[in-house]
């Protein structure tokens, strides 16, 4: 009879993955990329990637972890952020929040002083 393991969940977003949960996340995707559906060969470096990213709203924990081959898991991240910056975007304008431009205008051209009845007038030579 074998015992049941308890489901390894982040205590932050930041938590370090330990080697055990690795393992686990390695043995229970039969070794295969979850992005290229590649097998991982041994000495192929490889990361534990987030099947629904932490900035699209997925939770740090065990069940969300699959391993992915370093390069594939660079783009996936890529493309995560990417994603999660067009959300944002849509959502603000739909909500009519708008980021301030940061494009400033040259202004107007100061204007030549004005003349007044108190002031002599200056003769140009």
């Amino acid at each position: 009879m074998s015992r049941a393991t308890p489901e390894w969940i982040g205590s932050s977003p930041d938590a370090k993955i330990p080697p055990r949960v690795r393992l686990r996340v390695f043995e229970t995707h039969w070794g295969k990329c979850h992005i290229s559906g590649r097998r991982i060969l041994a000495g192929e470096p490889w990361d534990c990637d987030h099947i629904v990213a932490l900035v699209n709203g997925g939770e740090h924990r065990e069940s969300n972890l699959a391993p992915a081959l370093r390069d594939k898991h660079r783009e996936k991240t890529k493309a995560d952020v990417a994603e999660k910056a067009t959300v944002y975007r849509k959502k603000s304008k739909h909500l009519g929040i708008r980021k301030p431009s940061r494009l400033q205008s040259a202004g107007f051209q100061k204007a030549a002083p004005q003349r007044s009845a108190s002031r002599p007038i200056e003769r140009r030579t």
